[in-house]
């Protein structure tokens, strides 16, 4: 315990761990002067040994130090001091030679390590541009120049500057020729630069329709044996003899270039035997092409090379080989990825953001386009010969649809269904349409929905307006999103006269495609009915932006107009009606009864009597031209229903005789002129009433066989505009010459003067066939009222023959 000694509470039992030399503190170096000074100077470096001066044992030499002033050294053993401090200054070391230090340096020179007291560097001597070889290799930049400039000109659609910039081209080509042969540089001129001026000038030739020129361009590069591979460009040659039809020349010229390309590029053979194959076509040479194309199946077989075979099959009616060949189409490779690696997964973050990156990328824009591609050829193949591989157009049609469902192209077998019903419309056999499309009630959603629009539009057509709000409704349900069934389902309401509900389904399938022209056109009237005229006119405004030449469109802004009452903006839409449909005799008609509102009767005096020569038989144009007539007292133009009112029945005849002949089966001209013929008792009165029996005879037979396609084919793309009428007041399905009875009646007998009729009895008496005039457009022979504007919907191209 002796040995044990307790610690005194005074004491550090810590002290001591922050204690260090002092010699190894850095922070206080910058302020060490003495530290400092051997830094900046060789202070504390020992020298090495020198040598003595020679023929002297004993001496002293000046020392050059770092600042540039001799110090005088001596020593009793001749060699100098090492670390000495000799008037205040110190001596550098010698054995080490820092960068900067010479034994040469002067006195005042500086540290220079890196040369730069001695000022910038002079100039590059300047390019001699006069010598040949800089000349030629300007000349040369100056070429490629062009020929750049010219390809990019073409880019641009500029096709006469990349022509001009072609041949500028080839102008400083030759130039830089005779240079190099005048320098004497012969042999070393540059064959790609020349063979690049020819091929770029014959390209823009071709491409400005100069044929001549750019065949003969073409021929320079080819007979030059100099220039490798250029029996290739004689397939451009063949492409510019078939754009001139010269067919033979052009065979010639493909099978030329395919002797001179090896088997080792395949895909080149492939395509110029597929174009010696279509030019066989051309030339309706079909087993010439059968065995190119044959070829090309058995070698490397594509979509269109499969459809082209079975054209050609179809055009010589091989049957079985049909079959065959359509087996092959749609067992041809597309090399498409599957639709499965675009869909995102849940767990992987990194590759859901990879997922979304390619989905709608350049590839896979491209994969669509060629499944695009591939659909069409295999439905219009199936299309083409389901009539012709079986005994009947059903049995074909349903072999094909087998065939596609054991292919990869499965789902393109509803479509084909679907054509199926639309063939049997076309054939019109329209309950079997009607049964095919009931078929796929049970299917799934996409084709139900279609199926069931195209049924409501059927229905539609046929009036029977319950079972087209069905479907219309079943379509809906199946698909919310189909802006066709919305437009069927608005058509339905607007039927029943419930204008605001109708809106707001056309709204909603513009919502669903901003693109569909039938809604809007549709939501157009719909406002015009419930006397929105400006949201009407909104709306066909839009649509004008869309279809510019449509006559339809354009007849409605102009009936907008009028309803707000600014004629001259009325007018000038018309004028452009009349300049899309010249022929339009409703609308000249209408142009005359703005101008004569405006006062100008010349004006409505032109343009009515164009609208009486296309149309002599709109009783409205005449009683206003025969009273022009009367007024301005030109009684030998009166039109031929006024001569009844002046006795001159002979003119009358003869008037309404010249009009049988020009339109034959005009009900109208022949009524009048049986009953012309009656009061003057002539012979001719049994003909008249024979062809009159038998026009209207042809006419009812006409509209009960085929009312349903008839009023299709006055549809127009955009929006079926039939014949019928949606006001009540307009319903009548009555003939012409129906209509026009009430006016036979109200005409004396033949026993009575005839007297003018005043207009309002004309009015109360006589419906116009057309309807009412100024509220409709009309294109060609097809004439509506403004309540037949009604734009039923039509399903794309599927109702329509392509």
């Amino acid at each position: 315990m002796e040995n044990v000694h307790l610690a005194l509470e005074e004491d550090d039992l810590y002290s001591g761990y922050n204690d260090y030399n002092p010699t190894f503190d850095s922070e206080e170096l910058e302020n060490d002067v003495g530290f400092q000074q051997a830094v900046r100077t060789s202070h504390g470096r020992r020298p090495p040994m020198t040598a003595k001066f020679p023929g002297t044992a004993i001496g002293a030499r000046p020392l050059v130090s770092s600042f540039g002033s001799r110090i005088p050294m001596t020593s009793s053993v001749g060699r100098p001091m090492t670390g000495a401090v000799q008037d205040g200054a110190t001596r550098p070391m010698t054995a080490v030679r820092a960068a900067g230090y010479t034994s040469s340096l002067t006195r005042g020179s500086t540290f220079d390590p890196l040369g730069q007291s001695k000022g910038p560097a002079p100039p590059l001597e300047a390019k001699n541009e006069d010598t040949p070889e800089e000349k030629i290799k300007i000349l040369e930049k100056k070429v490629n120049d062009l020929i750049e400039e010219s390809c990019m000109a073409h880019s641009m659609g500029s096709l006469q500057l990349a022509l001009e910039k072609a041949k500028e081209a080839g102008r400083k080509e030759r130039a830089l020729v005779r240079q190099r042969e005048q320098s004497g540089n012969a042999d070393h001129i540059n064959l790609d630069l020349t063979y690049s001026v020819l091929l770029n000038l014959a390209n823009q030739y071709e491409n400005n329709e100069m044929y001549p020129e750019a065949l003969n361009s073409y021929q320079v590069i080819v007979k030059n044996k100099m220039f490798s591979n250029a029996g290739r460009l004689k397939v451009n040659m063949a492409n510019i003899y078939f754009k001139q039809k010269n067919y033979p020349k052009a065979i010639k010229f493909y099978r030329m270039a395919l002797d001179q390309i090896s088997n080792a590029h395949k895909e080149m053979r492939i395509k110029i035997m597929q174009n010696i194959g279509v030019v066989f076509v051309r030339m309706g040479q079909y087993s010439d092409a059968i065995t190119s194309f044959e070829h090309i199946m058995s070698e490397s077989p594509n979509i269109k090379t499969g459809f082209n075979l079975i054209l050609c099959y179809y055009a010589i009616g091989d049957r079985e080989r049909m079959k065959k060949a359509f087996q092959k189409l749609i067992s041809v490779p597309l090399g498409i990825d599957d639709e499965d690696k675009y869909i995102p997964s849940n767990d992987d973050t990194s590759s859901n953001m990879v997922t979304e990156a390619i989905k709608n990328d350049k590839l896979h824009q491209m994969e669509r386009d060629l499944k695009i591609l591939a659909e069409k050829y295999i439905m219009t193949a199936a299309k083409l010969i389901a009539p012709a591989v079986e005994t009947s157009f059903a049995t074909g049609f349903d072999w094909c649809v087998d065939m596609v469902k054991s292919s990869q192209y499965v789902e393109l077998a509803n479509d084909l269904e679907i054509n199926k019903a639309i063939t049997y419309l076309r054939q019109k056999d329209f309950n079997q349409a009607v049964e095919t499309l009931k078929t796929f009630e049970k299917k799934d959603s996409r084709v139900k929905s279609a199926a069931a629009t195209n049924l409501s539009f059927l229905y539609f057509l046929e009036k029977d307006y319950d079972q087209a709000d069905r479907y219309a409704d079943l379509a809906m349900t199946a698909d919310r999103y189909n802006p066709a069934a919305l437009i069927n389902k608005g058509n339905t309401v607007f039927i029943k006269q419930d204008y605001e509900k109708a809106a707001e389904f056309y709204k909603e399938a513009l919502r669903n495609d901003s693109s569909c022209t039938e809604a809007l056109y549709n939501l157009g009237l719909t406002y015009k009915k419930l006397n929105r005229l400006e949201e009407a006119l909104d709306c066909f405004l839009k649509l004008h932006a869309i279809l510019r030449n449509s006559a339809q469109v354009m007849y409605q802004l102009a009936h907008l107009y009028e309803l707000l009452e600014d004629p001259q903006q009325a007018i000038e839409w018309l004028m452009q009606v009349i300049s899309v449909t010249p022929t339009d005799p409703q609308a000249l008609a209408k142009l005359g009864e703005l101008h004569d509102g405006e006062g100008d009767k010349s004006q409505a005096f032109q343009y009515y009597y164009e609208s009486f020569r296309y149309f002599p038989s709109n009783i409205d144009v005449i009683e206003w031209l025969g009273a022009y007539y009367i007024e301005t007292q030109f009684f030998v133009n009166i039109d031929p229903f006024l001569f009844f009112s002046t006795g001159n029945y002979q003119k009358a005849l003869e008037t309404y005789k010249d009009i049988h002949h020009k339109f034959p089966e005009n009900v109208e001209c022949l009524r009048f002129l049986v009953r012309l013929c009656t009061d003057m008792g002539l012979k001719e009165v049994q003909e008249y009433a024979t062809k009159l029996k038998k026009v209207e005879k042809m006419k009812e037979i006409r509209e009960q066989v085929y009312p349903p396609m008839k009023r299709m084919s006055q549809s127009c793309p955009q929006c079926l505009i039939g014949s019928r009428s949606l006001d009540s007041s307009h319903s009548s399905n009555s003939t012409k010459g129906e209509r026009l009875s009430a006016k036979m009646r109200s005409l004396p007998a033949s026993s009575e003067p005839y007297e003018a009729s005043s207009p309002k009895e004309l009015d109360a008496s006589y419906m116009d066939p057309l309807g009412p005039q100024m509220e409709r457009p009309k294109t060609g022979a097809k004439r509506r009222t403004e309540d037949d504007d009604f734009a039923d919907e039509e399903l794309g191209d599927d109702l329509l023959p392509e």
